[in-house]
């Protein structure tokens, strides 16, 4: 481990004991944090009561409260680095279009966490070029549209980390790993795109439930198999996975958010579906958690 990685160790550090320090004097001791994948969806569930708006409600109980959430968002792809979004008041960004007034208006005050932020920074090597910390973004859709259901207090200090957006398959997996040292201090690492996502081939109007498309429910079983027999390299090569794949990922912006949680969790811990289901016939909303 070269020497500006034990420094964002040394940070990360730091600012765990502060936050234990709240934690203990609310009565809660330090706690390691699940890894998470959620599939969220169209924009409209940020403000939609449905099957899946209630399971992200009914799901924040059943983990450990973080110190902190650290989002990796399909919407915020950089090019030639990693950037984490350093803000003290990240900003809601409505980053969509042709939605209605309702959506536009929502906003999501959580408080940032940029010692946090630039430590996870730190952790991340993109060849011999680090993280980069930055107040340039904030939380896009893909983060506050969970968050608002699984903590809608908006009391939890969040902050998000961009995709390198060009770059293999392997690279995304690679980070998760190096974000892994982030959830031994209490830091909720979520993932948020779709395994399932082509916004060109959607049923829209079909009801919530299972896929509509052959193609869309072979690529789901397919991923959900892999996950189960913890095939982490098959998972890299989602295209091979099944004659379906170029279909349901046309683009891999939805699909890249998996391998950060892939990485991040320990090679023995098991991939455990925590929802599964279809919206607009075609949209996967498979959501997995490690730990």
């Amino acid at each position: 481990m070269g020497s500006s990685a034990l420094g964002a160790i040394a940070a990360l550090d730091a600012w765990a004991a502060k936050a234990n320090a709240v934690r203990e004097k609310a009565g809660d001791g330090p706690s390691a944090m699940p890894t998470v994948f959620i599939g969220h969806g169209s924009p409209m569930n940020a403000v939609r009561d449905n099957s899946f708006t209630r399971f992200l409600r009914s799901f924040a109980g059943t983990v450990p409260r973080p110190t902190a959430v650290a989002v990796v968002s399909a919407h915020w792809l950089t090019d030639g680095v990693t950037a984490a979004g350093v803000q003290t008041r990240p900003r809601t960004i409505h980053d969509f279009g042709g939605f209605p007034r309702e959506l536009h208006e929502v906003q999501y005050a959580a408080p940032g966490a940029p010692e946090l932020a630039r430590a996870a920074a730190g952790l991340v090597r993109n060849g011999d070029r680090p993280g980069m910390p930055t107040e340039a973004w904030g939380l896009d859709h893909g983060a506050w549209t969970v968050l608002r259901h699984l903590y809608p207090k908006a009391d939890i200090p969040v902050f998000q980390i961009s995709i390198d957006y060009p770059k293999p398959a392997p690279f995304h997996y690679a980070v998760g790993q190096q974000l892994r040292a982030l959830r031994s201090r209490g830091v909720l690492v979520l993932g948020s795109g779709n395994i399932v996502h082509n916004l060109g081939a959607m049923d829209r109007g079909a009801a919530d439930g299972p896929a509509t498309r052959d193609w869309a429910r072979s690529f789901d079983d397919a991923v959900a198999l892999a996950l189960s027999q913890r095939n982490d390299g098959a998972l890299q090569r989602y295209e091979q996975l099944d004659t379906s794949a170029r279909t349901a990922v046309p683009t891999p912006d939805h699909y890249w958010p998996l391998l950060y949680v892939l990485g991040a969790a320990k090679p023995d811990e098991k991939a455990v579906t925590v929802f599964e289901g279809f919206q607009s016939g075609t949209l996967g909303m498979r959501c997995v958690k490690f730990g």
